[in-house]
């Protein structure tokens, strides 16, 4: 790979960006009194995947001590177009995404060596909603309060605080970084090919809903609606009528709350929700299928499961246990 020049120099230009293209990474945790939600990758362990596959190691976020992944771009259904300039670097993308390299067909799931001059484009999302795409080294981004994720309403993150538009430059902050790196998967990871009600632990406001209603909400199968976004998902399904009435003294939202305002329509708060809420709560998605709803798209169809809370602990901790592994042995 070329490393005449300085790496700053190597830079992906966006000839097209894609429906909705941010830059994100684990997220932008402990600032939720500042009114900052983490936002980060909807799906994380396709991130990690992402920057696994081209020699990216977490580094330890100062304020947090949490590991944080390097930023990549996180594609939805469609993706951008990119011209290297520069010099070479290596990317990967993880997804159900098909990927062209000078309009010829690459491969998901596995480092590509890309060349000055040539031109990387996601053409699409195939099943899901996202797809990630790293470079080694990471890209040239300034971090704000420990993340370099991009929230668009408050103009922070990422390159400009927005999505990606025609004309970006994209320097690369290190793209000798990831010289070395040939890594390919043997299974792809697919969060969205595990068909499964999702699971919800019941929420601080469940006993604003009759047993029967609770029970509606855990029977009923819910479709997302077109007016969703990373903010939170809306769902239609059959209406749940609080007892106690659909306002409360606002209090804190997370990852997952499942709110139910006064039309009886839940809504999922998702990464970029804002920090507290005003609707009742009747549940909460577990973070061990935060990953699968993040895949989901405006169409889609779900129902709820709900566990307990120390059974939604063992799956998380089991769930990164297996991750980890997984991850060691692709770095073998």
């Amino acid at each position: 790979m070329s490393t005449s020049r300085d790496s700053l120099d190597v830079a992906f230009v966006v000839t097209s960006p894609g429906i909705m293209t941010t830059l994100q990474d684990s997220g932008r945790f402990g600032q939720g009194h500042l009114g900052l939600p983490p936002s980060g990758a909807l799906d994380t362990m396709s991130l990690g995947l992402a920057n696994a596959l081209v020699g990216n190691t977490p580094t330890s976020e100062s304020q947090t001590g949490l590991l944080q992944e390097f930023g990549a771009l996180e594609v939805t259904l469609m993706g951008p177009r990119l011209r290297l300039v520069g010099g070479d670097c290596v990317v990967a993308i993880t997804g159900d995404a098909e990927v062209l390299v000078n309009d010829r067909r690459a491969e998901a799931f596995r480092a590509l060596v890309l060349r000055d001059g040539d031109e990387l484009h996601i053409r699409r999302v195939l099943s899901g909603a996202r797809a990630y795409l790293a470079v080694g080294g990471g890209f040239a981004a300034t971090p704000f309060l420990g993340s370099v994720s991009t929230l668009v309403r408050a103009d922070i993150g990422g390159f400009d605080g927005r999505a990606l538009v025609v004309g970006d430059r994209l320097a690369l902050n290190d793209p000798v970084a990831g010289a070395s790196h040939s890594g390919k998967v043997g299974e792809r990871h697919l969060p969205q090919r595990e068909k499964r009600p999702i699971r919800v632990v019941l929420g601080p406001q469940s006993i604003f809903f009759k047993s029967a209603k609770i029970a509606r909400f855990l029977s009923a199968e819910w479709s997302i609606l077109t007016l969703s976004d990373r903010m939170g998902y809306r769902l239609v399904g059959p209406v749940l009528v609080s007892t106690l009435g659909h306002n409360i003294v606002s209090d804190a939202l997370m990852t997952g709350s499942v709110q139910i305002p006064g039309d009886g329509q839940p809504i999922i708060a998702m990464n970029d929700r804002g920090t507290t809420g005003g609707y009742p709560k009747i549940a909460t998605v577990i973070r061990a299928d935060l990953a699968r709803l993040g895949q989901m798209k405006p169409g889609d169809r779900l129902c709820f499961e709900v566990v307990d809370p120390a059974y939604a602990e063992i799956l998380w901790r089991g769930r990164q246990r297996a991750f980890r592994t997984y991850l060691a042995r692709l770095a073998m």
